[in-house]
């Protein structure tokens, strides 16, 4: 009896925790109708035009529509301009490569699987992602055209009339939103940061004074919490920041997200504030509002220090989140240690073709390989079957293909939902009850409003549920924009779908069966890389060759907070996964998210420390200093290792070397420097060895 009722409760539970997933991705916010608004004038415009002048691929630029990028002016003129030109070169690609290879099936087999290899290693390895997803899809667009055994010709004009619909969407969609712009001041990074911190910093004076919290102020906090900061990190990872901002602002991203967490969980409890809880809401809600202005005014917020002796406290959460606002101007540790330098390495910005280590991580040839087998599984299968209706298998191959069960589950799911509603639902379902009573192109602007306004909806979602938006939306556009005129045949939904099927299982037979591990195994052994990773780069530089060391800094430095934002990303998979581990894997979960701020600022920190043993002008040390502080950093590399260890099930304790290396290295400096004077560098290493033994003993803690 007992083993046959776990069933039912799961589904019950599913059953009552769908609704309320729903109901709080759907819940409409700030700017989200008028940002549904112009993705469906946008699309609406192009559709229009293409119907209008009979313009072959329509449905790739009213997609497009959906994809470019709106959170500024700037951001949509960029994003405009990185679509247009990786059509550009995957055209270019496509009709000069085709050429060599057409009148040879070897050679155009082989030609076919290395460009299916170089989209899935471009979608892994370029640091602007939209312009590797745009020459993906240009890949799985244009190939099946070159399968085709008409004159070279035909294949070339059609190759053009594709790049031709993707102007003309992304020139219609810019002009939109040019036309519709709101200019909003700041950082399309530091704004959403500064309404977040001002939403928490009056959510606490409420608490303080005793107020009763509102509904529009929770609603809010949840609104945030949902939407969470994957948009504010994916603007940082593909920006042209210089790679010191962008990890610095990573981690104040990273603890703001987690203050908004507590905060959203704090609004659900009932608890009744003392005196002295409110005199240090008071005070929390000032160091938040002081963060804030120091933030938007472009200044680096000073240290914090809250009475860590303090009695504990009877408000849920409220130390937890003192000791996150704290971390916050840890977070510029690098920019503090002394302002005044200004080398060349820290001006070096993010690669704007390659992550820096394109060649030297092995996820991303990892990644490729997994993905080119699943990818080139489908094609034989089309190409066996004499079936090229069903080539968009390759198309969600190149879509779908992520490194863990969990996330791929996700896309998966979200993805065959979305084929099935737009799919069958909708596509179909207005093949035979509406489109058969249209006579106009009215009639069906009409239809195609309504099916990209829910599309758009869903894409305005958090990443939990965007993905399904689009899949809405492209496969309507696949059914109903690959003619001149109203599809009524049942065959073209119908191909749609079953190469969507397919492309679903060889992502599954690869990803999941013969070649992946479930997201919180991986979960687990990205964090433990990670530590291992800061143990490495605490033992930086190894080489005397100044050049090389810092090749190697910006190298690890990338593969560090690649991988500090990839456990993001697992976290939200484990979610996707059941099983009777799941209790223990959500649990897991959670440490490692506590964690996560730690280690970003432990990682900036080390940025810091690392000029020091570099040797770099301004940060010379003398030889008995620099001989302490090589002795401090290999104790913090045998604690970041025993941490690791530990994750491992091997308990090993090095925390209290970290410390006595950490007073000998002050004894060294208070005795070489002349007492009653003060200089900035030796002032600096003193804090920065302070703050990371401190951090290091709050993440030993947490492990």
């Amino acid at each position: 009896m007992a083993t046959a009722s776990l069933p039912i409760l799961r589904w019950n539970s599913w059953l009552a925790w769908l609704p309320d997933f729903l109901r709080e991705e759907l819940s409409p916010y700030p700017g989200r109708v008028a940002l549904v608004f112009r993705m469906v004038v946008a699309a609406t415009l192009i559709t229009i035009v293409g119907m209008t002048f009979r313009i072959p691929y329509t449905f790739q630029g009213a997609v497009y529509a959906l994809m470019i990028s709106r959170e500024s002016r700037q951001a949509t003129l960029k994003s405009a301009g990185t679509i247009l030109l990786a059509t550009a070169i995957g055209a270019a690609y496509l009709l000069i490569f085709a050429s060599f290879v057409i009148n040879s099936p070897l050679l155009h087999f082989v030609w076919v699987i290395g460009s299916l290899f170089l989209a899935f290693y471009a979608i892994s390895a370029l640091t602007n992602y939209t312009a590797a997803v745009i020459f993906a899809i240009m890949i799985s667009v244009g190939v099946p055209l070159w399968d085709r055994l008409l004159p070279s010709e035909t294949n070339v004009e059609d190759t053009l009339w594709l790049c031709l619909s993707v102007v003309i969407g992304v020139v219609i969609t810019a002009a939109v939103e040019l036309v519709f712009e709101r200019r909003r001041p700041g950082d399309d990074v530091v704004i959403p940061i500064s309404e977040r911190l001002s939403t928490l910093a009056r959510l606490m004076t409420c608490y303080a004074e005793g107020s009763y919290i509102d509904a529009a102020s929770k609603e809010q906090i949840m609104q945030f919490a949902m939407r969470g900061t994957s948009l504010l990190r994916r603007i940082l990872r593909r920006s042209d920041y210089p790679i010191q901002y962008s990890v610095e602002m990573n981690g104040v991203t990273a603890l703001v997200g987690r203050l908004v967490d507590l905060a959203a969980t704090l609004t659900q409890l009932r608890f009744e504030a003392s005196a002295s809880d409110q005199k240090r809401l008071r005070n929390l809600a000032s160091f938040l509002a002081n963060i804030r202005n120091q933030l938007l005014n472009r200044r680096i917020p000073g240290p914090l220090q809250f009475n860590p002796d303090e009695e504990p406290a009877g408000v849920p959460l409220l130390r937890e989140i003192e000791h996150t606002v704290s971390l916050i101007p840890q977070a510029f540790a690098a920019s503090k240690s002394i302002p005044e330098y200004s080398s060349l390495v820290d001006d070096i910005p993010r690669s704007s073709l390659l992550a820096p280590d394109a060649f030297v991580n092995p996820d991303h040839l990892r990644f490729a390989l997994k993905g080119c087998l699943a990818a080139s599984i489908c094609y034989v299968i089309y190409n066996a079957m004499e079936w090229p209706g069903i080539s968009t298998a390759v198309t969600t191959c190149l879509l779908t293909a992520l490194s863990t069960i969990g996330s791929s589950h996700q896309k998966q799911i979200l993805r065959i939902c979305g084929a099935l509603v737009g799919g069958f639902v909708l596509g179909m379902g207005s093949q035979i009850f509406i489109l058969p009573r249209l006579d106009s192109i009215g009639g069906f602007v009409l239809l195609f409003v309504a099916v990209t306004a829910l599309g758009a909806w869903f894409m305005t979602s958090s990443p939990r549920l965007s993905y399904f938006g689009i899949q809405v939306a492209l496969a309507f556009y696949l059914i109903n924009l690959t003619e001149f005129r109203m599809q009524t045949s049942l065959e073209v939904a119908r191909d749609r779908v079953v190469g969507i099927l397919l492309g679903l299982f060889a992502m599954w037979l690869i990803f999941d069966k013969l070649w992946g591990m479930p997201a919180a195994r991986e979960l687990k052994e990205t964090f433990i890389s990670n530590l291992r990773l800061l143990a490495q780069f605490a033992r930086e530089p190894v080489s005397k060759d100044l050049k090389a060391a810092t090749a190697r800094r910006f190298a690890l430095g990338e593969t560090i907070n690649t991988n500090l934002d990839k456990v993001r990303a697992l976290a939200d998979g484990v979610l996707l996964e059941f099983g009777h581990s799941r209790p223990r894997n959500l649990a897991l979960r959670s440490l490692i998210r506590r964690a996560q701020p730690q280690m970003r600022v432990v990682f900036i920190m080390q940025i810091a420390e690392w000029k020091y043993r570099a040797q770099l002008p301004g940060f010379e040390l003398p030889e008995a200093i620099a001989v302490e502080q090589r002795e401090f950093d290999d104790r913090l590399s045998e604690s970041l290792d025993a941490m690791a260890a530990r994750m491992e099930g091997r308990s090993r304790g090095a925390q209290e070397k970290l410390q006595e290396a950490r007073e000998r290295l002050e004894r060294t400096i208070r005795a070489y420097r002349p007492k009653g004077t003060s200089e900035g560098r030796f002032d600096a290493l003193l804090l920065l060895g302070r703050k990371i033994e401190s951090s290091i003993l709050s993440l030993t803690n947490e492990i």
